[in-house]
């Protein structure tokens, strides 16, 4: 199985850790071995970080693999994939590493396994730099699971920045083949929800102000709609560590979703968190896409590996998307363009069709 080595530089484009994640997803789905190099170049602290080795380390595992070079600090890794077997993992980043993003780089994988997985990802729950567990919850999955697959997502304990110590425990079964995924056409609003959480030692009256000034917010932009976002104080049983934030969705007519969040910071006030999640929020829905920026280099890998063609309409393409974009091409081989949208109420807006023409992988275990 083993053929020529794929190179990947590790220094282009976004030149953090969504290359490692994409091109190790690829390469233990195809069996490509793969080598990176220049690991997170760019970076100020450049190399490895613990999330981004608890991430390849589990991979490893998954398929039985071997991995050189992988420590703290490494800027570059050999791997060589073998059989995807399923069964049960576990990934700890031992810090406030996201397990979101622990799952991003799992889930291609254990779609082709030969068995069903369950992934036990430790680290932050709520963590800066990553999609936060309830936009994985809430936005992520319902939108991913139109692939045809369904996964089980069991929140155990939330973690905060700097320790982590959150736990989620991921289910799933192999699928034969990935379906192809149209999300163009984006509907009206129809509902916008949320939660503005506190966690730890932090009074309940900060996630009441922050619910209510994102409420406030959003009502100056859209007047007509009821905006429920829940106050929440996680028990103490189920979260780790102190923290705050919240997530706001808003849901349209063809199923579309979109979200907005923030995390609270030491000596940010909690009119501000919730204000720059519903700003962020309101900036998704203007661009007239059908998937917000953080779902938009998500889906990509998806994309590539479905048989047939999918669509999505989205706003100003992101560097991550792009990056996505190269190495699935560059690994998989699949065919994509980006295109202005040509439709009549998109001419004034920033908005663009991503198609991609999917490999079609077929599971070889099932």
């Amino acid at each position: 199985m083993a053929g020529q080595r794929v190179e990947v530089d590790g220094g282009i484009m976004e030149g953090g850790g969504q290359i490692l994640r994409v091109s190790t997803a690829l390469s233990c789905v195809l069996g490509l071995p793969l080598r990176v190099q220049k690991i997170r170049a760019g970076r100020s602290t450049p190399g490895l970080r613990p999330q981004h080795l608890s991430g390849l380390e589990m991979i490893r595992d998954l398929c039985d693999g071997q991995l050189e070079g992988a420590e703290i600090g490494s800027t570059e890794i050999m791997f060589t994939p073998e059989k995807i077997k399923g069964g049960i993992h576990t990934a700890d980043t031992k810090t406030a590493g996201s397990v979101c993003l622990l799952m991003q780089v799992s889930m291609p994988c254990v779609l082709f396994a030969a068995s069903a997985s369950e992934l036990r990802l430790k680290g932050g729950t709520n963590a800066e730099m990553a999609p936060q567990i309830d936009y994985t919850t809430m936005v992520f999955k319902p939108i991913v699971e139109k692939f045809g697959f369904k996964f089980n997502c069991d929140i155990k304990m939330r973690g905060y920045y700097p320790k982590g110590g959150g736990e989620v425990i991921v289910r799933m079964s192999p699928v034969k083949q990935l379906n192809p995924i149209n999300l163009t056409d984006r509907g009206s609003v129809t509902k916008i929800y949320g939660r503005a959480f506190v966690a730890g030692v932090l009074p309940f009256k900060v996630a009441k102000d922050m619910a209510a000034a994102a409420v406030r917010c959003i009502r100056k932009e859209i007047r007509d709609l009821y905006v429920n976002i829940q106050p929440v104080q996680e028990p103490k049983d189920q979260a780790f560590g102190n923290g705050n934030g919240i997530i706001i969705i808003a849901e349209t007519s063809t199923g579309c979703l979109f979200a907005g969040s923030s995390l609270g910071k030491r000596g940010v006030n909690a009119d501000k968190v919730g204000i720059e999640a519903a700003e962020m929020l309101l900036a998704n829905l203007r661009h007239g896409g059908a998937v917000d920026e953080y779902l938009q280099d998500q889906l990509i890998i998806f994309m590539a590996l479905a048989c047939g063609v999918s669509r999505i309409k989205t706003g100003p393409v992101t560097l991550h998307t792009q990056t996505a974009i190269h190495f699935a091409e560059q690994l998989a081989k699949a065919k994509f363009s980006v295109k202005k949208s040509e439709d009549e109420e998109d001419a004034s807006k920033d908005t663009y069709i991503i198609e991609c023409r999917g490999i079609g992988m077929t599971n070889p275990y099932l």
